[in-house]
């Protein structure tokens, strides 16, 4: 590979939250962290050459990106996911959990309800039940070590509930299902029905294996994008999530002025300089490293799989058709979810992100994040393997 994956950087001393907050949250100091979905690896050097050259200007003003911002951005979603998108739909923000906050104000009043399909990302539970909306939780169906879809109790929820918005994470984390067309499609079709606005959050869409595709869910019907907000960004792509920097594309103009508008509440205008940049230069020059990268993910997942497979056929790995993220079964295991996280956190020494906190449907899960070195992965499954050996001599 023309880039190193393999090699070790220390993170410490970085105000890393991932590695310098480890007491902060109540974590033994010798743990190793494969939690929060940022990746032990630097981003590509065209990123950080160009940050080096704006840092060294030395003067940090007020900061905008011209129009070869919006043509970079514009140009990966057309080649990569045949969607053309136009100048004005674009509303920068500084994360996608913040346009989700500002759409759920944009578009529902207090007590109205607003939909997920758990179990997911935790932070939509939070940011929806902290807007005081009503949260209804759509549960994915397990069924086969594979998850779908359950459309039949969804429509019942949306007109039981009157629901006014659906967050959907596509691809999904943590169970890393990438939708299918026809998945969508069904989806789409019912919000629409309904009159349900789609807050479509596509983060993790540059991550998809091989045979599968990501479709952009606003793309797929005209109708689709008359009711959606789509959120991307660079930050999990190209592991830029601390210069904070998002676009959010609103097709429909009525539906873009209220997310405007909302937006304004917040007093918040430009974005921070470094991020600006360090996004147009990624989605200018990163394809190649980002093709390496996911060829050396795919090689961690295999390795994962592997090492379950052969010594630790207790957990089961829920196979990834997307993201950098890996959902672990943990039900052979035996213990209750109390009993499990003491394993992991005091005798493994991992820091993991626990099943529940995705909700109730994920207490019996663990969620890994693979994007690191593979010495590190090594090092963690060597860990919880004796960890679990202390389980298996004991019963």
């Amino acid at each position: 590979m023309k880039y190193n994956f393999d090699e070790l950087i220390n993170r410490s001393h970085t105000n890393s939250i991932k590695y310098d907050f480890i007491e902060e949250n109540g974590k033994p100091v010798d743990i190793l962290p494969l939690w929060v979905a940022d990746m032990d690896f630097q981003t590509l050097p065209e990123i950080r050459e160009a940050l080096i050259k704006v840092s060294e200007h030395g003067i940090y003003g007020y900061s905008e990106q011209k129009n070869d911002y919006f043509l970079a951005v514009a140009s990966w979603y057309e080649r990569r996911f045949g969607w053309k998108v136009e100048p004005s739909w674009l509303v920068k923000t500084p994360g996608v959990v913040y346009a989700i906050a500002v759409a759920i104000r944009a578009l529902t009043q207090e007590n109205d309800a607003v939909m997920i399909q758990e179990p997911v990302y935790y932070p939509f539970a939070k940011t929806i039940k902290a807007n005081n909306r009503r949260l209804i939780k759509n549960e994915l169906i397990y069924r086969n070590n594979k998850y779908t879809m359950d459309f039949e109790t969804l429509e019942k929820q949306i007109i039981t509930n009157k629901v006014k918005l659906l967050v959907l994470c596509s691809p999904h984390n943590p169970v890393g299902r990438v939708w299918t067309k026809e998945e969508l499609s069904r989806l789409g079709d019912i919000c629409i029905k309904h009159n349900v606005y789609i807050v479509a959050d596509e983060i993790h869409s540059d991550f998809v294996y091989e045979g599968h595709e990501h479709s952009i869910f606003a793309n797929i019907k005209p109708e689709y994008a008359q009711h959606t907000i789509t959120c991307t960004a660079p930050s999990k792509t190209f592991n830029l999530a601390g210069l904070q920097v998002s676009n959010i594309f609103i097709q429909d103009k009525m539906l873009r002025e209220q997310f405007k508008k909302e937006l304004q509440k917040n007093a918040y205008s430009q974005l921070n300089i470094m991020g600006l940049k360090a996004c147009e230069v990624a989605y200018t020059y990163g394809e190649e490293w980002l093709e390496e990268l996911k060829r050396y993910l795919f090689e961690n997942l295999a390795f994962v799989r592997c090492f379950l497979e052969r010594r630790l056929p207790e957990l089961k790995l829920v196979e990834p058709e997307g993201t950098y993220l890996v959902w672990i079964d943990c039900n052979g295991l035996g213990l209750n979810p109390k009993v499990r996280q003491d394993l992991i956190v005091n005798k493994a020494k991992l820091w993991l992100d626990e099943g529940a906190l995705f909700g109730k449907s994920g207490e019996d899960f663990e969620r890994i994040n693979i994007a690191c070195p593979r010495q590190i992965l090594e090092k963690a499954l060597i860990q919880l393997e004796g960890a679990i050996l202390q389980v298996r001599n004991k019963t």
